[in-house]
């Protein structure tokens, strides 16, 4: 079964924006905190982005994220890399514009993230649903296992 190769205080990670600037209340680590009352929220802005590093090559099976519904995109773009690599685009997501959970799996036959080794990850939120641009992820999680 899956397992988390990461999570938000043992991964780097960086984020495009946040609203206002106001990390406190807004910030990148409310992602992972694993709490419905915290999120990210970007600033306003076409093509918000998420980079994680993890701290060894895992082997990425699922992604998971929890969108504000009217503050979600329509189109993420999933690009990773080896260490000391350029990121390669991996695949493209087509997430729904709703508060629940969404789960893209590496199944072959179903539509979402294909099996990929790498030791960095970026999401690119590249068609947000706000007029704005912004973009508010209560949950970012990514799946899979340490080689």
């Amino acid at each position: 079964s899956p397992s988390h190769p990461r999570d938000g205080d043992a991964c780097p990670h960086r984020v495009s924006s946040v609203l206002n600037r106001d990390v406190k209340q807004f910030g990148k680590k409310h992602m992972f905190d694993a709490s419905e009352e915290t999120c990210w929220n970007s600033d306003q802005g076409t093509c918000q982005w998420v980079t994680l590093d993890f701290p060894c090559t895992v082997k990425v099976s699922q992604l998971h994220v929890q969108f504000q519904g009217g503050f979600s995109s329509r189109l993420c773009t999933l690009e990773g890399c080896r260490a000391g690599e350029e990121l390669v685009k991996i695949s493209e997501l087509y997430p729904e514009d709703i508060n629940a959970m969404q789960i893209s799996f590496a199944a072959p036959q179903a539509r979402g993230v294909e099996e990929t080794v790498l030791d960095k990850l970026k999401i690119t939120f590249e068609n947000s649903t706000d007029f704005f641009g912004r973009i508010v992820v209560y949950h970012l999680g990514v799946l899979g296992e340490r080689l």
